[in-house]
C-alpha cells in the first residue's frame, strides 16, 4: 500500500525557535498561530537536555480572536487535543511532545514556563496546521 501525502497537507512554522537555555524560570513563550484557512493546528514541542534534577514544565495554551492576543484566555479542556498537564520534567530529556487546539478562536499561543529551574533547560517548538482550504500547502521555508 503506498503512502498517503501530507507532505502537502501541512503547513509547518516556527512556534519556539532554538536559542540559548534558560537558567531560571523564564517562560517560553510560543509565537502566535493564525488558524485562518486551516481545519486542523497541532503544537510540536521539543526539550532538550535539562542540566537541572528537579525542573517541572507547566504548559498554557490560550487563544483569542485578537492578532496579538491582547484578548488571550485560557482554553478549555474541551478544546484541547491531548492535556497541558502532561508531566514534563527533569526526565523528559531530549523528547518530542504536542498538544491540539480544535477551538473556534483564530490565533493560538503556547507557554512552557519552568519550575525549579537552576541549570540549563532547552525548548523548542513548532506549529503544524493541517486541513487546508488550499491545497496544495507551500514547501517554502517560513
Amino acid at each position: 500500500m503506498a503512502m498517503a501525502d501530507l507532505h502537502n497537507s501541512i503547513k509547518c512554522s516556527t512556534a519556539l525557535a532554538p536559542k540559548a537555555a534558560v537558567t531560571d524560570n523564564t517562560a517560553f513563550v510560543s509565537a502566535i498561530c493564525d488558524t485562518i484557512n486551516f481545519g486542523s493546528c497541532e503544537f510540536v514541542g521539543i526539550l532538550g537536555t535539562n542540566a537541572d534534577a528537579d525542573a517541572t514544565y507547566t504548559v498554557l495554551v490560550e487563544h483569542g480572536d485578537a492578532a496579538n492576543l491582547s484578548d488571550a484566555a485560557a482554553v478549555p479542556d474541551e478544546f484541547l487535543l491531548g492535556v497541558e498537564a502532561m508531566g514534563l520534567n527533569y526526565a523528559s530529556d531530549d523528547k518530542c511532545w504536542k498538544i491540539g487546539y480544535c477551538g473556534d478562536k483564530r490565533y493560538v499561543r503556547v507557554t512552557v514556563t519552568p519550575a525549579s529551574n537552576a541549570g540549563n533547560a532547552f525548548c523548542a517548538g513548532a506549529w503544524i496546521q493541517g486541513h487546508p482550504r488550499k491545497l496544495p500547502q507551500s514547501t517554502q521555508v517560513v
